[in-house]
């Protein structure tokens, strides 16, 4: 089993941790637990445990057959503490998860955010195979990217490259989860989208998405999707509003760092093919026309697994940047 290692993708609604051949990039078994009723410090860290370990019974193997851990949390991280130092959406803050799970399991662990190890996941087995200079950008709850460089990841001076959610579209515009105003993430994200739908229901305007939304919960990317498939107007009309503010940033991207490829992941990607073909149509026209035209995009290969994929290569991959 020396090929064989465990990733983690903790998210602020759920954890996923999976089986993965570091050789082939395969996902041999996963456990999908919700995080979203249990948060902080203490249920983080032992729903991780529960998932490593009914992972291990489901795959009837002991955690010595396993390399190493890895877990992409989304959040501030400290990458060579093994450090989250702030996930507001887990209710965490300086957890020292790789101390902690390293006792629990006498494993060697690795750390990175959740939109890094996402990136990995598609370099060594996704879309960026192959590719030496491209962005990784992926639109849920909020909007992430990831730098690679000559086939490395760009971290910046304090390892913070890559949030793209953050650049200005509107100055003094809609306010954002980071404090500011006017960022892309608070346009374009899954939660932009939402809040705006259900603004325009509060103000009475009409949409068949009413008979696909649950008292006290979130929409989801399917309900969207069925009312866009119905050609509802209002959820047209907001979708266009999303990809349009995507596409400035998308344009931005392109006109500042001139990458050779564009990668698009996240939910919204993945199932809408009107809201990434929309996007990238008028991302082309906005940019720059000499990069603008020389430009690929493509989505993200991997959907929901990147994340774990990305996850369990990290010792691999910090191997490879230490040459």
């Amino acid at each position: 089993m020396t090929e064989y290692s465990i990733g983690i993708d903790l998210g602020g609604t759920k954890v996923l941790t999976a089986l993965v051949n570091t050789k082939n990039g395969e996902v041999l078994s996963y456990i999908k637990k919700k995080t979203k009723k249990d948060k902080g410090p203490e249920k983080i860290v032992q729903k991780i445990i529960n998932s490593v370990n009914e992972l291990l019974e489901q795959n009837k193997i002991t955690i010595k057959d396993i390399n190493n851990i890895g877990i992409g949390a989304a959040g501030q991280i400290n990458r060579d503490k093994g450090v989250i130092i702030n996930a507001p959406n887990l209710d965490c803050s300086d957890l020292k998860i790789k101390e902690i799970i390293e006792k629990e399991f006498n494993k060697e662990v690795y750390l990175a955010n959740d939109v890094e190890i996402a990136t990995i996941g598609e370099l060594y087995f996704g879309a960026g195979m192959g590719e030496k200079d491209f962005v990784c950008i992926f639109v849920g709850t909020g909007i992430g990217s990831g730098i690679v460089q000559n086939g490395r990841i760009r971290y910046g001076s304090t390892g913070t490259a890559g949030e793209i959610g953050h650049i200005i579209v509107d100055m003094g515009g809609r306010s954002c989860g980071c404090g500011g105003c006017g960022c892309l993430e608070a346009y374009a994200s899954r939660l932009a989208i939402e809040k705006r739908i259900i603004g325009a229901l509060k103000k009475g305007r009409k949409s068949d998405i009413v008979n696909y939304i649950k008292e006290d919960k979130p929409i989801k990317t399917s309900m969207i999707k069925k009312s866009l498939d119905n050609k509802d107007e209002l959820v047209m009309q907001i979708i266009n509003e999303a990809s349009e503010y995507l596409a400035s940033g998308l344009a931005s991207v392109i006109n500042f760092y001139n990458p050779e490829k564009i990668i698009l992941g996240g939910g919204l990607m993945n199932a809408i093919d009107y809201f990434y073909n929309h996007a990238v149509e008028i991302a082309k026209v906005k940019a720059l026309p000499i990069a603008g035209n020389k430009i690929k995009f493509e989505k993200a290969k991997l959907g929901d697994f990147s994340g774990v994929i990305g996850a369990a290569l990290l010792s691999e991959y910090r191997k490879t940047i230490k040459k």
